[in-house]
């Protein structure tokens, strides 16, 4: 009887490193948006669709990209850099939200004469409804 060697287990294959993405340069997916919704000269603000078709006109791949940009979208919303004119959540119209009044004026003014203007504001808003 001739003795038979034990087969050799097959030769595994390298295991592949997984090559990280170098990232893209330019502007991030907010400040596009943000970008393509100044730039628009509708006065309604900007649709969803039309914010999308902006985006791939600058090389943004939508499809992609596309949960990416609905979260982007109601990020901006809730920070208060944009402005829901129309719809809910992601959906519907956008515009470039106003900045208050009382916000540039108490960064540019001392403590003290922030807080008398915002006393002679509400002060004004209260005679204002007395009369009416």
């Amino acid at each position: 009887m001739a003795e038979v060697a034990p087969a050799a287990a097959p030769a595994k294959a390298p295991k592949k490193k997984s090559v990280t993405k170098a990232k893209k340069d330019g502007p991030s997916l907010p400040k596009l948006i943000v970008a393509a919704v100044a730039d628009s000269k509708e006065r309604k603000g900007v649709s969803l669709a039309a914010l999308k078709k902006v985006l791939a006109g600058k090389g943004v791949d939508v499809a992609k990209a596309n949960k990416r940009i609905n979260t982007a979208v109601t990020k901006l919303v809730t920070k208060g850099t944009l402005s829901q004119t129309k719809g809910t959540g992601a959906t519907g119209s956008f515009k470039l939200a106003k900045k208050d009044e009382s916000e540039v004026t108490a960064c540019c003014q001392s403590p003290y004469k922030s807080a008398v203007l915002i006393e002679n504001t509400s002060l004004h808003r209260k005679t204002a409804r007395r009369k009416q």
